[in-house]
C-alpha cells in the first residue's frame, strides 16, 4: 500500500536557502525534499524542547506526522503519557515556546486509553491517529497508542465512514468543488488536500487500493502548488486566489507561452516537453495554447489533479457502502440484476451494459443511452463499464441519430442527476467522443470575476438550471442545448472577453454562434433549429445588456429587442436561458432589481411582438408632480426626488445618495410642468441601508441649495475617486428617441455617478436617464444626453470633460 509520506525524489529543493522560521531554522522551498526537510528541522527543534522522561512520548499527527510540512503550516502534536506526574508543567514547558516561536499550534494531552476513547467517539481524531509518528520520548508508549488507533479504524472503519462521509459533504457544500473554482481552497474544496488523507485512511482500512499511482502522482503536484501558494503570499494561506495564480505558477516553473497542439499532436496530449512533470522547470501542459498565460495553466494542472483525487474518493466511498450494506441477491444465490433502460441495468448499485448489449456490436448512441439512464437514476456507472464503453463503443455519424439526440436531451434535462454523470463519462474521454470541441473547453478559467465555475462547468451548471425552466417554453430541447452551447466561442480569438475581467464586449456570443449551429447540426437538428441554437448563443446576453444599460420606457429600446429577437417564442427561450445563465454563473451575476428589469423588458418586448405596437412609456408618478416643492420619497429601493427645474438636479441627487452609501443603479430624469423629476433605483453600497430620515432630510437640502451638503458631496467625491484601468468613452447614436448615448466603461468607485453627472452639467450636457452597470471592479454607466451631439469639437470637449472627472 502506498503511503501519503513523499516518497524520495531527486528534485532540487527550491527556494530552500529561505528561511519561513528563524526561531527553529524551518527552510522554505517547494517539492517532497523541502517538505521533509521542514520536517526534520520541527523534529529536531521539538526534541531538543522535549525533556528526556520515561512514560511520556511526543508525537506528531497532520503534516508534521506525515511529513509534508507547508512552509507556513501549523503544527499538530500530542503529548501521550503513562499516568505520570506533573504532565500538565512537562506540557506547558513545551506548549510555550513553540508559541513564543510564533508557530500556530494544535496541541493535546493524554494517555493511551483516553486517546483511543476519544478515537472512537471522534472520527476526526481517528483519522488524525493514523499520521501519528513519534518525534521524541518514550517509543514503546508511541508504537502501543499507533497500533492500537490503527487496528482500532480498521475494525471500525466501515461504520465510521457512513458519519465521515457526512460531514466530507457538508464540508463540499461549503467549499464547492477544486476541479471547477476558479479561487478554489487546495485543502478543504472537494478533491483537495484533504481528500486524499481520506483515501489514505480508506486504503489503511483495506477496503480498496484508494492510493494508486495517478492518486498519488495528483497529490504531490497539489502539495506543491500549497507549498509555492505559501512562499507566493508570504503567509498560510490554502486558496488560490485568481491575483496570486501567475506567481504560484512561476514559482512552480510552469511556462506562460505553451506549445499548441499539431496535426501530429493529438488534442489533450503533450505537445512540448512530455518528459518533464507537471510542477517542474521545463515542464509543459496537454492541450494548451500559444494564448495561455502560466496562471491559466496552473489552473487547468489544479483541475485535473482535483478531478483525480474526487474520482478516487467517489469509488472509494461507494466501496464502503457495498460492504456495510451487504450484495442484494436472489434466490439462487446470484446479485440482482435490474434493467433500467435498453442494454442498461442496475448491479450491485451500479449501471452495467446488459450481456445482450456486449455480446454484440454496440450502436454509436450507447454511451449517450448509459449516461443518460445514470443521469435519471442518479445510479453511478461501473468503472468497467466506463472502460469498455471507451474502448468498444463507435463514434457517432454525423448527423447523429435520432436516439443519440434523444439521450443527450434526456441527460441535459435529468436534473441533479445531470452533473456527476457528465463528470463520470468525462473521466473516461466519452465526452470528447461525443463533443469535439470539449477538449478546448475542459477546465478553461473565466476571467470575469462574477464567475465562480471554470467554462466546461458553466456550461453544464447551466444546462442544469435551465432545465428548471423548460416548462416555460415551447422547445425545452433547444432550450437544453442552447443553454450548454451559450458561451461556446469563449476563450477563441475575437472573443473580446477572453483575457480582459469586466469586459464590455460580448464578442465571444458572436464567435460562438457559428460553432453552437455547427454542432446543433452535427447532432441532426433540421435547419431552421440549428439556426435558432446558433440564435441564441448569439443573443444571449441581449436581454440582461439592454435591461440594465438601456431606458425600458423609450420606444426605440423595446422595437429593436424585438426586432433582434422575431418571435414569442424566440423570446421565451432567451428568457430562460439568461437566468439559467445566471443562476450558473454566480450570485454576483443576479438580482432583484435585475430580474425585474429584465421581466420589465421581457412583457414590453411581448406585447410589441403580440400586437405589433410599442407600449406607451409609464406615467410619471402623480405623488410627484402636485403638492409643495421638494417632494421626496423613500420606498425601497426607490428613490423619488421633484424640485424646481434646474440644471444639475440630477448631479446633486446623486451626490447625497453616495454620501449616504447609496449606490445608483439607474436613474431618470425628466421635466413635468417646471418640475424637475429624478427616480432613481439604488442599492446599499457596504449591506447597511442608510437612516431614512438624514437621508430625506439631506436631499431638501441639496436640491434646495443648501451650500453645506455641496461641499460635503464634493469632498466625498474627491475622497473616493478610484485607481484603475484607463477609463473610455463609446457613444451610440440612433439608440434613442431623442437623445445620443454616451456609454462610460471605468474603474467603480464611490461617488463616480456624481462627479460624471457634475461634470456633464459644466458641460451644457442634460442628462434624461442613466443606466448604471457594474461588472466586478467595473462599471458600465449609460447617460442619455438630450439633443443630436454629432461628432465634433463639442462632442470631443464633453468626452474630455467625462474622463478627466473619473
Amino acid at each position: 500500500m502506498t503511503s501519503l509520506t513523499d516518497r524520495a525524489t531527486s528534485e532540487p529543493v527550491r527556494g530552500a536557502e529561505l528561511l519561513v522560521n528563524e526561531v527553529v531554522g524551518v527552510p522554505a522551498g517547494i517539492g517532497a525534499s523541502a517538505r521533509r526537510a521542514r520536517a526534520d528541522a520541527y523534529d529536531a527543534w521539538l526534541a531538543r524542547l522535549m525533556p528526556a522522561r520515561p512514560g511520556v512520548a511526543l508525537l506528531a499527527v497532520g503534516g508534521l506526522g506525515r511529513r509534508q510540512c507547508a512552509p507556513y503550516g501549523d503544527l499538530d502534536l500530542v503529548l501521550v503519557h503513562a499516568g505520570v506526574p506533573g504532565i500538565d508543567e512537562l506540557a506547558a514547558a513545551l506548549w510555550y515556546p513553540i508559541w513564543d516561536a510564533g508557530l500556530r499550534l494544535d496541541h493535546s494531552v493524554r494517555t493511551v486509553a483516553e486517546a483511543l476513547s476519544v478515537a472512537q467517539d471522534d472520527v476526526k481524531v481517528a483519522l488524525g491517529l493514523l499520521d501519528a509518528r513519534l518525534v521524541a520520548g518514550d517509543p514503546e508508549l508511541a508504537d502501543t497508542l499507533v497500533r492500537s488507533a490503527t487496528d482500532h479504524w480498521r475494525r471500525t472503519a466501515v461504520r465510521q465512514l457512513a458519519a465521515l462521509r457526512e460531514t466530507t459533504t457538508a464540508r463540499w457544500q461549503a467549499h464547492g468543488e477544486l476541479a471547477f473554482l476558479l479561487e478554489g481552497d487546495l485543502k478543504e474544496a472537494a478533491g483537495g488536500l484533504r481528500d486524499v488523507g481520506l483515501l489514505w485512511a480508506v486504503a489503511t482500512a483495506g477496503i480498496t487500493d484508494a492510493l494508486r499511482p495517478a492518486v498519488h502522482a495528483a497529490h504531490l503536484r497539489l502539495l506543491d502548488t500549497r507549498d509555492a501558494l505559501h512562499q507566493q503570499v508570504g503567509r498560510r494561506v490554502d486558496r488560490l486566489l485568481a491575483q496570486e495564480r501567475a506567481g504560484v505558477a512561476a514559482l512552480l516553473g510552469l511556462r506562460q507561452l505553451q506549445p499548441a497542439p499539431t496535426d501530429a499532436t493529438p488534442l489533450g496530449q503533450p505537445a512540448g516537453n512530455d518528459a518533464a512533470p507537471f510542477g517542474q522547470p521545463g515542464a509543459t501542459e496537454p492541450g494548451t495554447r500559444p494564448d495561455e498565460g502560466d496562471g491559466d495553466a496552473l489552473l487547468r494542472r489544479v483541475a485535473g489533479d482535483a478531478r483525480t483525487v474526487s474520482h478516487a474518493l467517489d469509488d472509494a466511498f461507494r466501496a464502503a457502502d457495498r460492504l456495510r450494506s451487504g450484495r442484494r441477491r436472489g434466490a439462487d444465490g446470484r446479485l440482482v440484476r435490474r434493467p433500467v433502460a435498453r442494454d442498461v441495468v442496475e448491479h450491485d448499485g451500479e449501471l452495467v451494459l446488459a450481456r445482450t448489449a456486449i455480446g454484440a456490436r454496440p450502436d454509436p448512441s450507447l454511451s449517450l443511452r448509459v449516461a443518460a439512464a445514470a443521469a435519471t437514476t442518479g445510479l453511478p456507472i461501473a468503472r468497467a463499464t466506463c472502460e469498455w464503453l471507451t474502448a468498444y463503443c463507435p463514434p457517432l455519424p454525423a448527423p447523429w441519430p435520432a436516439e443519440a439526440r434523444a439521450a443527450l436531451t434526456t441527460l441535459l434535462g435529468a436534473g441533479p442527476g445531470l452533473i456527476p454523470a457528465w463528470e463520470t463519462c468525462d473521466r473516461y474521454g466519452l465526452i470528447d467522443g461525443w463533443l469535439p470541441e470539449w477538449t478546448r473547453l475542459r477546465s478553461l478559467p473565466q476571467h470575469n470575476p462574477v464567475h465562480r465555475f471554470t467554462l466546461d462547468r458553466h456550461l453544464v451548471q447551466t444546462a442544469f438550471e435551465a432545465s428548471r425552466h423548460t416548462r416555460d417554453v415551447d422547445r425545452p430541447d433547444l432550450l437544453l442545448l442552447g443553454a450548454f452551447l451559450h458561451d461556446i466561442g469563449k476563450g477563441l480569438p475575437g472573443d473580446g472577453a477572453a483575457g480582459r475581467a469586466g469586459g464590455a464586449e460580448a464578442d465571444h456570443s458572436t464567435v460562438g454562434a457559428p460553432i453552437a449551429e455547427a454542432v446543433a447540426t452535427r447532432i441532426g437538428l433540421p435547419a431552421p433549429e440549428a439556426a435558432l441554437i446558433g440564435t441564441l448563443v448569439r443573443l444571449h446576453l441581449l436581454l440582461p445588456d439592454v435591461a440594465t444599460r438601456r431606458d425600458l420606457a423609450d420606444p426605440v429600446t423595446i422595437a429593436r429587442v424585438a426586432e433582434a429577437v422575431g418571435d414569442a417564442g424566440t423570446l421565451d427561450l432567451l428568457y430562460a436561458l439568461v437566468r439559467a445563465d445566471a443562476a450558473a454563473t454566480g450570485p454576483a451575476a443576479w438580482s432583484d432589481w435585475k430580474g425585474r428589469l429584465v421581466a420589465e423588458l421581457v412583457a414590453r418586448v411581448r406585447t410589441t411582438l403580440d400586437t405589433g405596437a410599442v407600449p406607451e412609456p409609464p406615467a410619471p408618478d402623480p405623488a410627484l408632480v402636485a403638492g409643495p416643492l421638494p417632494v421626496v420619497h423613500l420606498t425601497g429601493d426607490r428613490v423619488a426626488v421633484a424640485a424646481a427645474d434646474r440644471r444639475g438636479l440630477l448631479a446633486t441627487v446623486a451626490g447625497c445618495l453616495a454620501l449616504h452609501r447609496l449606490e445608483v443603479l439607474a436613474a431618470d430624469a425628466s421635466t413635468v410642468d417646471g418640475r424637475a423629476l429624478v427616480e432613481c433605483r439604488v442599492q446599499p453600497r457596504y449591506g447597511l441601508a442608510p437612516d431614512p430620515v438624514a437621508l430625506s432630510s439631506d436631499l431638501r437640502r441639496a436640491v434646495g441649495g443648501d451650500v453645506s451638503v455641496t461641499q460635503r458631496l464634493r469632498g466625498r467625491a474627491l475622497a473616493a475617486r478610484g485607481a484603475g484601468a484607463e477609463p473610455r468613452v463609446v457613444w451610440h447614436r440612433d439608440a434613442a428617441t431623442d437623445a445620443v448615448l454616451l456609454e462610460l466603461r471605468a474603474a467603480d468607485a464611490a461617488g463616480l455617478l456624481y462627479r460624471v453627472t457634475s461634470a456633464l452639467d459644466a458641460a451644457d450636457a442634460q442628462v434624461r436617464a442613466a443606466r448604471i452597470a457594474t461588472l466586478g471592479g467595473d462599471v458600465v454607466d449609460v447617460f442619455y444626453l438630450a439633443g443630436s451631439w454629432p461628432p465634433d469639437a463639442e462632442r470631443t470637449r464633453l468626452e474630455a470633460a467625462v474622463l478627466a472627472a473619473v
